[in-house]
């Protein structure tokens, strides 16, 4: 057992030794970075292996992007004392994603990439690079086709290097991020073919910023017109049925407008909306 264990380590470590050396061919690259534990461990590789200087961290805000997890980008730049370019763009002008079509996300990402590659062309930057690692390419991601689109480089991809190597990697450098939950953007909170609004997307931060101030670890609240689905860990089921808690939550969740809180009893998964 303790060999198998080490021989993952072994292949773990030169999979991403190739991908540091791929990017230190590139000389200079711009990371479309989102802030989560992905693209913050392939930013800090990037910097370590050609000098902050040589790059830069791109986000597109959007309406779609939790004002949290835009607060948490800048801090990680700012911990690789990386230069932060942060364009907005108002994505729900598109009517392929207000619609929210089963390939929404490649309109969406399609838009955004386009707006990374014009910060990429005026910076001179021929490289951009993507955190998607190789878990994201077995699961429904009509968004990767986007990026194939914009010769966008996902160096984990390239290597095989799947989200739990990733955390791994990110712990043996003492990355305070390297348990972050992985997040997604708050459209896929909605049912597919149920309109986006701004005012649906409001209501889910504000639930999922009460809940995260409780305490949850990975999180979600699902959007069913008047119903609010509660997605989290079943471990923390308790921390929900705690009387107080639970008073809480349903009080300001009505607030909000939703009428019937919910807890989902399979818990927390990652894009529910795509069973």
């Amino acid at each position: 057992m303790k060999n198998g264990i080490e021989n993952d380590s072994i292949n773990t470590a030169k999979k991403f030794s190739r991908a540091i050396k791929k990017i230190k061919e590139m000389g200079k690259v711009l990371i479309a970075f989102s802030g989560g534990v992905d693209s913050s461990l392939l930013l800090k590789i990037a910097v370590d292996a050609l000098g902050a200087g040589n790059v830069v961290a791109a986000t597109i805000k959007t309406p779609l992007i939790g004002d949290f997890e835009i607060e948490e980008a800048k801090k990680i730049a700012r911990l690789f004392n990386c230069r932060h370019i942060i364009r907005e763009k108002n994505i729900l002008e598109l009517e392929n994603v207000r619609k929210n079509p089963k390939r929404r996300c490649y309109f969406c990402k399609k838009e955004v990439f386009s707006l990374i590659s014009e910060i990429s062309t005026q910076l001179s930057f021929k490289y951009i690079l993507d955190g998607t690692n190789f878990n994201d390419t077995s699961s429904y991601r009509p968004g990767l086709k986007a990026l194939k689109e914009y010769s966008v480089i996902s160096p984990f991809v390239e290597e095989k290097i799947n989200k739990k190597e990733i955390r791994q990697y990110a712990k043996n450098l003492y990355l305070p991020f390297y348990q972050k939950p992985s997040s997604a953007c708050l459209a896929t909170r909605i049912p597919y073919r149920s309109r986006i609004t701004a005012i649906k997307l409001e209501k889910i931060k504000k639930a999922e910023d009460l809940l995260r101030s409780l305490g949850f670890f990975n999180l979600r609240v699902r959007y069913h017109n008047k119903i609010a689905r509660i997605e989290i860990d079943p471990n923390d089921f308790g921390i929900v049925i705690n009387k107080k808690n639970c008073q809480k939550i349903v009080e300001e969740l009505k607030k909000l407008g939703f009428k019937y809180i919910t807890l989902d009893l399979e818990g927390f998964r990652s894009g529910s909306m795509d069973e």
